[in-house]
């Protein structure tokens, strides 16, 4: 109740009381905090006690932005049919005095009745919509493999879910664990999606996980998930969607059969090279591209003791788990009779050295079924750099040769990489090159910015992004950082950038207002003495508020200059900005970081997010870096996310939020022209 005095509030808790109501009248005695007592205390009634000109229509106007289904009553000094009127016109109900209690309690039944039938109707009709639409879509997918969950545990299964697994009677699984269906690798990220779906963090994400078949075979899935209800209790549906493949799929897929190895499911040699000189020939979306060749160690032996077709099987077995690490937009096939080669894209150097060695890792400790023997073996990773702009795809494929050639000499089991972009005597002459482009760019305005956003895995929207830089050339095609950042670092070129790049986002962050925008600094402008002066001019110059902008550092610079960071760190927190660390969580002591540093935020390292899904390793590293900054009241954020499965797992983690290709791609920064 809005009051000068609590008196009036007393006396109507008074006589809805000996009228058998359980009510509780709350005074609100000052109209600022009314907003906050109608959106906290969730009332069903507003019952207002003007006592000045127009205070009536001011209470009504909050009531009808944040609360209008809530009734207004006006209770007066007289309540005539002039006065009632006119306390309707204001955007009352009806209006009332305690001169008449009788009257009082019937206007007060009336309105609260009438409140609660209409919530009560308006939440029927919504669990009416929500059922119809989850019917409809059980009705067309009726042919879809489809089991229903709670807690954990299959309540229902439908007959195509019961063929895809193999299972003749429902009875054998209903009652039982989903996760008995799945390998245990597929667990954290079925978790992840289950409790997501529950709390309507989950759309349409497809999410992959190996099913284990009644008859012992693993059956790779792909399924979505949606909300439902099972006898009156909520519920997650799995939907394995059933496949209706036009004529025009059938004969995609006959073509696309005659470009692969039937045992391998690979691509053949030469519609390999055809595939990668194709997608060389569009420009990157953004990170690096590399060729990796794998060979497994010491296969000749293998061969000898084994056989020709027992080895065969082993490299069916390896090939399966080369497809099975490597993303859905590489391309993979059979380079030579025991060589695989790869196209693959990743966020950044860091990344593809990670993808290799989990890889590695994850082979060695593979035990190989041929036959009725079993044995292990390790295999080998060559890397070569597909530089931007002109690929010279065939010394690429070279690299990655002489490289793999290197892991195997010094033993096997090992990642080898070679750049001969960087390896040879031409890196000054490039450099001479790219720092005429860079200083030019500079002086004529020919950097420009893009962000990616970064999502919240609790489902608000927290308006991130994070800022990347990008160079266009004299034709204004642009150049991506892989091209001209390490000649920039060579030459002392990157705190000119660094300096340009703050700028426009300060820029942006005063025209756009972002919730956050996270704007990396290299070692030079840590390094800088005089970079927390500058920036003083330029928020001056921009007018931009400075929580709405983050720095953050990479965890290896940080480790590297801990003082500097630290005093950075301090200097712009000092100022109103937040602080971050970047790739955080490879490093020597990250947990020593975490104590010494005052981050608002820590990014997990992209290379630690590749292959996270089935690692468990790495999962209960990430779960111990999510725990340590949680407990020091740092946010976190995982890095270049490319997949829902992934997505799930950082859920189940504890992280907060995500950002990569799998959220959004990089998109144009427009800045408004000043006037």
């Amino acid at each position: 109740m809005f009051a000068p005095s609590r008196d009036p509030v007393e006396a109507i808790n008074s006589q809805l009381r000996r009228a058998g109501h359980a009510v509780h009248c709350t005074w609100i005695p000052a109209l600022g905090d009314l907003g906050d007592a109608l959106t906290q205390l969730n009332p069903e009634m507003l019952i207002c006690r003007p006592q000045a000109d127009g205070e009536l229509s001011a209470v009504a106007a909050v009531r009808t932005q944040l609360t209008p289904e809530v009734p207004l009553i006006a209770l007066l000094d007289v309540a005539d049919e002039a006065e009632i009127a006119a306390a309707m016109a204001a955007g009352a109900r009806d209006a009332v005095t305690l001169g008449r209690p009788d009257r009082l309690r019937a206007v007060i039944e009336r309105e609260l009745r009438s409140f609660r039938l209409e919530r009560a109707l308006n939440t029927t009709l919504q669990s009416a919509r929500d059922y119809r639409k989850q019917l409809e879509t059980v009705l067309k997918r009726s042919t879809d493999a489809i089991a229903q969950v709670q807690e954990g545990i299959v309540v229902d299964a439908n007959e195509s879910w019961l063929g895809v697994f193999g299972i003749a009677d429902a009875s054998t699984i209903v009652g039982q664990p989903l996760m008995d269906l799945f390998e245990a690798a597929s667990h954290t990220a079925l978790k992840g999606a289950l409790v997501a779906c529950l709390q309507g963090r989950w759309t349409d994400h497809v999410l992959k996980a190996d099913a284990l078949r009644a008859d012992g075979k693993i059956l790779p899935l792909e399924f979505v998930l949606s909300p439902g209800e099972y006898e009156g209790e909520p519920c997650v549906r799995l939907i394995v969607p059933a496949r209706k493949r036009s004529e025009h799929e059938l004969a995609s897929e006959l073509a696309d059969s005659v470009r692969r190895d039937p045992a391998t499911g690979l691509l053949y040699r030469r519609p390999l090279l055809e595939a990668i000189g194709a997608r060389l020939s569009t420009p990157a979306r953004g990170g690096v591209r590399y060729l990796a060749l794998l060979r497994l160690d010491k296969f000749a032996a293998i061969e000898k003791e084994i056989g020709a077709m027992a080895s065969e099987q082993l490299l069916i077995e390896f090939a399966a788990m080369v497809r099975e690490h490597s993303n859905p937009a590489d391309i993979a096939g059979r380079f030579s009779g025991t060589s695989f080669l790869l196209l693959i894209e990743r966020g950044n150097e860091r990344d593809v050295e990670a993808w290799a060695e989990q890889l590695v890792a994850r082979v060695a400790k593979h035990v190989f079924h041929v036959g009725a023997k079993t044995l292990s073996a390790t295999c080998s990773i060559g890397l070569g750099v597909v530089p931007h702009g002109s690929p010279h795809l065939d010394d690429a494929i070279q690299d990655a040769v002489d490289a793999c050639r290197r892991a195997r000499h010094q033993g096997g089991g090992r990642v080898a990489m070679l750049d001969r972009a960087d390896a040879d005597s031409r890196v000054q002459a490039y450099d001479q090159v790219w720092v005429k482009h860079i200083k030019a760019a500079l002086m004529e305005n020919r950097f420009r910015l893009v962000q990616q956003p970064v999502a919240s895995l609790r489902g608000d929207d927290p308006q991130m992004f994070d800022v990347l830089v990008r160079m266009l050339d004299h034709q204004k095609k642009e150049v991506l950082p892989a091209d001209f950042m390490a000649a920039a670092e060579r030459n002392d070129l990157l705190r000119n950038i660094d300096r340009w790049v703050v700028g426009a986002s300060l820029s942006f962050a005063a025209q756009r207002r972002p919730g956050c925008l996270f704007v990396r600094l290299a070692k030079d402008s840590l390094l800088d003495r005089s970079f927390p002066g500058w920036l003083d001019g330029q928020r001056r110059a921009t007018n931009a508020d400075p929580a709405r902008v983050c720095f953050q550092v990479t965890e290896d610079i940080v480790a590297a200059y801990i003082q500097q960071a630290k005093a950075l760190a301090d200097a712009v927190k000092s100022r109103g900005f937040r602080f971050a660390i970047e790739r955080f969580g490879s490093g020597r002591d990250p947990q020593g970081l975490l104590a010494a540093m005052p981050a608002d935020f820590i990014k997990i390292d992209g290379a630690l997010i590749q292959g996270l899904a089935g690692d468990v390793d790495l999962q209960q590293k990430v779960r111990a870096l999510v725990d340590a900054a949680t407990k020091r009241g740092i946010e976190t954020i995982a890095e270049r996310v490319e997949d829902a499965n992934t997505m799930a797992v950082l859920w189940q983690l504890g992280v907060q939020f995500i950002q990569g290709y799998f959220v959004h791609a990089p998109e144009d920064v427009e800045l408004r022209a000043e006037k």
